[in-house]
């Protein structure tokens, strides 16, 4: 992987940018604010449709309902669209393309996977509360598809070709780690000059995203001895208390570890109530942001095992599973951000913050891979609650966010 800037240089980058003084604020191209305007109350009802799509990043059914409606809609663009299974065969990835007239290359992408389970629509259904629209998956990352879909749906309406070629790819896997599609993403952003991802940013302080952490899974595996649990306890080995153990001593390893962080969020062990279990499994999700990171935890994880165990005779073992890369833009992303922010500005309303790093795992990780395209995150719609209950989107947020994207996009495509 070729070297890159750390977050220390690129807080120093944006340190510095702050202290810069202002450009003068250009007027905003009326007719495409006019546009966005426009297209609000359409957006609104895309949002809708795509929320009541249930789409959980496991849930085969669902991912094919919600890729029919994706590849309708590119399709309707004037879009060249293919349709192929992932490398994994669990989803499906959607790259849809044209060519134009211009000099740069343009790639777009989002995701069309959520992390809700069927049946969440019961529970946390669909609703407007003031300026907020409730639904699961509304702003991680169904706001972004179509903040995509009516920008170019806009653009379109204009005749706009000034590119050489777009590129916009939906996965469905994002949720579950790209696993299938972060190989796609990586080569089509190679051929690129720009590639922008849609992920939401966090309401109320909308902005664009210079870096985000590395995602990985470490899986702890305890083998132990089955036996009677009531006539011959003692008899067996736990592994279930082990596995208990170890997390507990293991919970705040990774702050000793710069660039690491690990949260126990999985444990399985036992199929029936009557029996000592001989195998437990835990897994936990690992955000890292430094090189090396990764075998340091692993390694400390080994060693806290091997240096205090409850249960005797068991076996510890830690392993690190392949994840999606750290994204860390460098000077070439702060310049794309600060561009962004600058059209950002024409509006004359809340400016566009630049936010230097996040704790959240991102596709742009796949996209920046190379270091050949520029990479810039967080263009879908400002929001909150994702990953929990209650999500939304700021629906105030939708014309300055289409606006944002139609001019970018312009700029982009003849720079």
């Amino acid at each position: 992987m070729p070297n890159r800037p750390t977050l220390t240089i690129l807080a120093r980058l944006l340190a510095g940018l702050l202290v810069m003084p202002l450009a003068a604020q250009a007027a905003a191209d009326e007719k495409l604010l006019a546009a966005a305007r426009a297209a609000q109350p359409a957006v609104v009802e895309s949002l809708k449709a795509m929320v009541a799509i249930e789409s959980g990043t496991m849930d085969a059914p669902g991912l094919g309902r919600i890729t029919d409606y994706a590849e309708g809609r590119l399709k309707a663009l004037g879009l060249q669209v293919e349709r192929s299974p992932s490398t994994t065969g669990k989803s499906e990835v959607l790259v849809a393309r044209a060519t134009g007239s211009g000099r740069r290359k343009l790639m777009l992408i989002a995701h069309l996977d959520t992390i809700y389970w069927p049946g969440t629509l019961s529970t946390q259904p669909i609703k407007q509360e003031g300026n907020k629209l409730y639904g699961p998956g509304i702003a991680d990352d169904k706001g972004g598809v179509a903040v995509i879909l009516h920008a170019l749906a806009i653009l379109k309406a204009t005749g706009w070709a000034d590119y050489a070629r777009l590129t916009v790819l939906f996965n469905a896997d994002e949720e579950s780690g790209s696993d299938g599609s972060g190989e796609t993403i990586a080569r089509l952003a190679e051929a690129h000059d720009y590639v922008l991802s849609y992920e939401p940013t966090a309401a109320p302080d909308p902005g664009v995203l210079l870096s985000a952490a590395g995602v990985a899974e470490v899986v702890m595996t305890v083998k132990g001895r089955s036996s009677h649990a009531g006539a011959a306890p003692d008899q067996g080995r736990n592994a279930l208390v082990e596995a208990s153990h170890q997390i507990g001593l293991t919970v705040d390893i990774a702050k000793r570890i710069p660039g690491a962080q690990l949260n126990w969020t999985t444990l399985n062990a036992g199929k029936v109530r009557n029996q000592i279990p001989e195998l437990a499994v835990a897994g936990g999700d690992v955000r890292l942001t430094a090189a090396g990171a990764g075998e340091k935890l692993v390694a400390a994880l080994q060693a806290q095992a091997a240096a205090s165990k409850r249960v005797p005779d068991t076996t510890v073992e830690f392993a690190l599973g392949a994840g999606r890369p750290p994204f860390v833009g460098g000077e070439r992303t702060l310049a794309l951000a600060k561009k962004a922010q600058a059209i950002y500005a024409e509006l004359g309303g809340k400016p566009l913050s630049i936010h230097p790093a996040s704790g959240g795992g991102t596709d742009a990780g796949f996209a920046n891979r190379s270091g050949k395209a520029v990479v810039l995150e967080s263009l879908g719609l400002p929001g909150w609650g994702y990953h929990a209950r209650d999500e939304y989107i700021d629906l105030d947020s939708i014309v300055p966010r289409l606006y944002l994207s139609t001019r970018l996009l312009m700029d982009l495509g003849r720079d």
